[in-house]
C-alpha cells in the first residue's frame, strides 16, 4: 500500500517558494536546516524542489 498525499500548508508552501526564489538548489545542510524549520522531512523538501524545477523549466 501507498501512503497517502500529504498536502502541505500556505506557510510551508510559502516558505519553499521564497527560498526557491533565491536559490534553485540547497545543500544537504540547508534542507535539513529548512525542513526543520517548516516541519517536513527533508526528502519531502527535496522532492519537492525537484518538482518545482521541473515544472519552472516548462
Amino acid at each position: 500500500r501507498r501512503k497517502r498525499r500529504i498536502l502541505f500548508n500556505q506557510l510551508q508552501i510559502h516558505q519553499l517558494e521564497k527560498i526557491f526564489r533565491r536559490q534553485k538548489y540547497l545543500s544537504a545542510a540547508e534542507r535539513d536546516q529548512l525542513s526543520s524549520m517548516i516541519g517536513l522531512s527533508p526528502t519531502q523538501v527535496k522532492i519537492w524542489f525537484q518538482n518545482h524545477r521541473y515544472k519552472t523549466k516548462k
